[in-house]
């Protein structure tokens, strides 16, 4: 494994990155195929096309095996986390007086979306999750017979908490209730399971815990849940022959490529193909480990330093890849500009400094950015 990890993150010693919760480096082996293609096309442009194709259907593989879908026409490959969330809020047919249920700690592509639906009378419900020993039960409290849907980052962005979403999937089901999961701070970080959690939509993006590129993401919908969804993007890829241009009359596809209006991110999935093949070449049952890990000695760490305020609770049933503190001397701005300039690749949230290390990343850097964060000084 650690001759693995010494291959594949080449980082330079001047960097320590814990900031995989938001843009994350790529594997050597990603590197490398983006190299590869961009050599393919200098030299004999889209002559291997039908080669490209192949891979495009790998990638499609590789995210229904990383999420556990029951089939790879499940698998939508989108742009962004955005996009997807926006296929399920202007797709779906809302009612004035219906409400969505969600929390007020989600990032705003969680957020946005679903707000943009008060124009309809629909309202957007935001529960505080600290306000209940059981956080997915003040998600619970808030909904109502007008509920038509839940909500829900899987791994809050700032402050780490991770939900049990497989209670959540139970309660919408005995509650006839849509399950929207956006799960991407868990995806490449922990085991992420659809047929456990039973959501009727996930998204993530390929650029954080997948340690792929910005620009392409993942769109799982099930067969009864995307045939709710009216289609608000159209074009020659989502019909169910795209090879046939003449295409008159035309059908929109059965499976989640009617998702995908146009020509495929064909470099960002030669890129994250290679990302996700390092992945499930470790496996998911590792990573997790190793990320979890990671996370409990970095909250060790600053539990053992006075000037230091842990703010991710400690509790393991909640708890994920990423940790919160912040300095009790030095305000969080000025730490963060100490952090950055002596080399520690982190992120200001949630009122704190977020530290997001992933399997790789060793105890050495993650000790060294707490060394500097503790012998930081006005």
């Amino acid at each position: 494994m650690q001759k693995l990890i010494e291959s594949e993150f080449p980082l330079v010693d001047s960097v320590l990155y814990l900031n995989h919760a938001g843009v994350a480096p790529w594997p050597r082996r990603t590197s490398e195929a983006v190299k590869r293609f961009a050599e393919e096309n200098c030299r004999t442009g889209a002559r291997d096309y039908s080669d490209w194709l192949m891979m495009e259907t790998g990638l499609r593989a590789q995210l229904k095996t990383l999420i556990n879908a029951p089939d790879i026409g499940d698998i939508a490959l989108v742009k962004n986390t955005s996009e997807a969330l926006s296929f399920v809020a202007l797709g779906l047919p809302w009612r004035a007086g219906d409400n969505i249920v969600s929390s007020d700690e989600e990032f705003p592509s969680n957020r946005i979306p679903w707000e943009s639906l008060q124009t309809l009378g629909v309202e957007f419900r935001q529960a505080h999750l600290t306000d209940r020993a059981v956080p997915e039960q003040a998600l619970f409290d808030l909904t109502d017979a007008n509920t038509r849907l839940i909500t829900i980052s899987s791994i809050q962005f700032a402050s780490g908490l991770r939900l049990n979403v497989e209670r959540i999937g139970d309660f919408c089901r005995r509650h006839h209730i849509l399950f929207c999961i956006d799960a991407i701070q868990s995806i490449g970080a922990v085991e992420f399971d659809v047929q456990a959690c039973r959501p009727d939509f996930a998204m993530a993006d390929g650029h954080k815990w997948m340690l792929g590129p910005e620009g392409l993401g993942v769109f799982y919908s099930t067969p009864d849940s995307r045939e709710r969804l009216k289609l608000t993007q159209f074009g020659w890829h989502m019909i169910e022959d795209p090879g046939d241009y003449r295409n008159r009359p035309w059908t929109i596809a059965e499976d989640s490529r009617r998702f995908e209006c146009g020509s495929a991110n064909m470099l960002g999935i030669h890129a994250l193909s290679a990302s996700l093949s390092l992945l499930l070449e470790v496996g998911m049952d590792i990573v997790e480990n190793k990320v979890l890990e990671n996370a409990v000695y970095l909250k060790q760490l600053i539990r053992g330093h006075n000037d230091l305020e842990l703010m991710t609770p400690m509790d393991s049933r909640h708890a994920s890849g990423i940790v919160l503190f912040r300095h009790r001397k030095i305000e969080n701005n000025a730490l963060y500009r100490i952090l950055r300039e002596q080399g520690v690749v982190c992120a200001q949230r949630g009122g704190g400094i977020r530290f997001s290390p992933h399997f790789y990343t060793s105890q050495e850097t993650i000790e060294k950015a707490i060394q500097i964060a503790t012998q930081a000084k006005m």
